[in-house]
């Protein structure tokens, strides 16, 4: 198995979704303590179930991954996801996180797979991982740009030196 196996989100082995189905990406500023984790999931699978765009039903599916990535998938296919709707789904996960007391949009907070492990560091302690060696160019980062459920199978995690992280540090 590889680590790219072991760091893939469970939503992404999802083959009842067409591969061109949209995904959203947020990280949480802390790791949830696991029954935050179990409490924010219940409330996401809810929401997915009743989340509609122009009262039409959407296709969604959300997880969350190893207690800090939250990932939302809607297979187009069948119901687009309007601007609404996505704003629904904003609103949905302010709410969560005032609730948990966590940010759940922390777009400076990255991962990278070290030591067999998969960390979320925020950008300066990154940066300081990158400039001590910790993590090298072949080091494998998170990337949650992906767009669709295609991507996200095939660069969910990417090279260091290829990502978009190195503009960053």
């Amino acid at each position: 198995m590889t680590a790219t196996d072991l760091f893939l989100p469970k939503i992404a082995g999802r083959d009842d979704f067409h591969p061109d189905s949209r995904v959203w990406v947020y990280v949480a500023s802390r790791k949830l303590k696991p029954e935050e984790s179990a409490q924010l999931q219940q409330f996401l699978d809810v929401f997915v179930q009743k989340w509609t765009a122009h009262n039409n039903a959407l296709k969604s599916a959300a997880e969350v991954f190893e207690n800090q990535i939250i990932v939302l998938m809607v297979d187009e296919t069948m119901a687009d996801a309007s601007g609404c709707s996505i704003d629904k789904s904003v609103h949905f996960l302010e709410q969560m996180g005032r609730e948990l007391n966590v940010d759940l949009f922390d777009r400076m907070r990255f991962g990278a797979v070290v030591e067999g492990q998969l960390k979320l560091l925020a950008k300066d302690d990154f940066a300081a991982a990158v400039a001590e060696g910790i993590i090298s160019n072949e080091t494998l980062v998170v990337n949650t740009l992906v767009q669709n459920l295609q991507e996200m199978q095939q660069k969910w995690l990417v090279p260091f030196g290829k990502s978009w992280h190195r503009r960053l540090v």
